[in-house]
């Protein structure tokens, strides 16, 4: 079997392409059916962000699998391939696990670092498990892609820094006050990147902001959003005495603010700095504002200047998650490695199971005398008995299958223990278990990370093992 993705992003894809392509939260089970349906698809999870559409699959050949995908495409949504085919990516197997891995640590977003995708991921893996679309694959893969996100961003910092000017300008602002709770905030101008910064202010604790703008409309839709205070943008020029920071982003091409009225407000407000950054371009506060006594004024070279520093410590951060990266592929490799005797060991875990149960019947015939709670001790001393005896064979045919020789130490093993017609049942039985890979219907990943072997081993297939 194979892992493959298939998908289009933010690097492939204009957003006018990106948009057609997008899975509607009540269309997504559909969606899932559909690709469950589709030939050779074993498991399949979608994810579908702003950014993206991947689809992720375990197939049991390569051979057409793309073309099989795109036919879902181009069904799905209508759309021939032919318009959509030069903006896809295919990943096989090494390259589509690291790639998933590379998603959820935020290493292939569009600003590296960034924690949503990891939360997008873990829904989409979670959808699609409720609707029975993963199975032992990608139960196994998901789980350990969206454990390994939560490693990279909890033993580095590779999220902790801003990264885009709005966000820059906020943590400029916390490293003066250290908190914005009892600051009031001006922002002059109500465009996307004025927005931003209201936004990012109000995750960091703002709650008193004015919004001016010359249209005032605007400036009322703005502050609706985060509960601020419209404002037309003459009045506010006359509050500045009222304000500690003040955010400049408007469209003016020429100066909102000039070192006169400053000084007069600053006279209205002694011993109080007035902090402000201008990340308008062109400027919208005289650069002379900054002369001022007790202001301190910035413009988008100081952040640009505090973003790049930012970039080059995520980028350093990130060769540290790729390091983790590769690790996590080992050991996800030494999982597929070890997949293929758990048949075996189930087999084995059956037989002992049944030669257990049939000594207990046999010898509880030949001594009725014994009473209930004597049947529990001499069953609980007996299991323990099988389990310690089995104990080490398991975990040695384990480790012997991971190395170069595992296909033959697996069939002596299997000879060993006549566990061939046990198998072959137990591989019917699998196959079965195919077309309802997730019949525990397991929701969190608390529970799937608790889930025991045996549990686990009900689902297997038997098919070999290719990556």
């Amino acid at each position: 079997m194979h892992i493959v993705v298939v998908g289009l992003n933010y690097r492939t894809a204009p957003v006018e392409v990106r948009e057609r392509f997008t899975f509607s939260e009540k269309d997504l089970p559909e969606a899932l059916e559909m690709l469950k349906s589709t030939k050779s698809v074993l498991e399949g999870v979608i994810v579908a962000t702003c950014n993206r559409t991947e689809i992720y699959v375990v197939v049991d050949r390569l051979h057409m699998c793309g073309y099989f995908i795109r036919s879902f495409m181009e069904q799905w949504f209508d759309i021939r391939r032919e318009e959509f085919t030069q903006h896809l990516y295919i990943y096989e197997d090494e390259q589509a696990i690291s790639h998933l891995f590379k998603v959820t640590c935020g290493l292939d977003s569009m600003v590296i670092g960034e924690t949503q995708i990891l939360g997008q991921v873990r829904n989409a893996f979670l959808e699609s498990q409720k609707q029975r679309a993963t199975g032992t694959w990608f139960n196994k893969l998901f789980k350990q892609a969206v454990t390994l996100g939560k490693r990279a961003h909890s033993e580095t910092t590779i999220g902790e820094s801003a990264v885009s000017v709005s966000y820059a300008a906020v943590e400029l602002g916390k490293r003066i006050f250290g908190t914005f709770s009892d600051k009031k905030v001006l922002i002059l101008g109500a465009g996307k990147m004025s927005e931003l910064t209201v936004k990012h202010l109000y995750a960091n604790g703002a709650a008193d902001v004015i919004v001016a703008n010359r249209t005032l409309a605007r400036a009322e839709e703005l502050a609706r959003k985060f509960q601020g205070t419209p404002s037309g943008m003459r009045e506010a020029l006359e509050r500045l005495h009222e304000v500690d920071i003040i955010i400049s982003s408007t469209g003016a091409d020429e100066y909102v603010l000039n070192p006169a009225a400053v000084k007069e407000s600053m006279k209205k407000r002694p011993s109080q700095p007035l902090f402000m950054i201008d990340i308008a371009v062109p400027r919208n506060i005289d650069p002379a504002v900054g002369e001022v006594s007790n202001v301190f004024l910035y413009d988008i070279d100081d952040l640009e200047g505090i973003v790049e520093s930012n970039m080059e410590m995520r980028r350093t951060e990130a060769a540290k998650i790729e390091v983790m990266i590769e690790e996590e592929m080992a050991a996800f490799h030494q999982w597929l490695k070890t997949l293929g005797v758990r048949p075996a060991i189930r087999a084995l875990q059956d037989k002992s199971n049944t030669i257990h149960e049939d000594t207990l019947e046999s010898l509880f015939n030949k001594l009725p005398e014994l009473d209930e709670r004597q049947r529990k001790v001499i069953r609980r001393l007996t299991k323990s008995i099988v389990n310690q005896m089995m104990h080490d064979p398991i975990n040695r045919i384990k480790e012997m299958t991971g190395g170069k020789n595992g296909a033959e130490a697996l069939e002596y093993f299997t000879q060993l223990f006549a566990l061939e017609s046990l198998m072959k049942e137990n591989e019917q039985g699998a196959s079965k278990a195919l077309n309802n890979p997730n019949p525990t219907g397991v929701e969190s990943l608390v529970t799937l990370a608790d889930q025991p072997d045996e549990q686990e081993l009900a689902r297997i297939s038997l098919a070999p093992v290719v990556l």
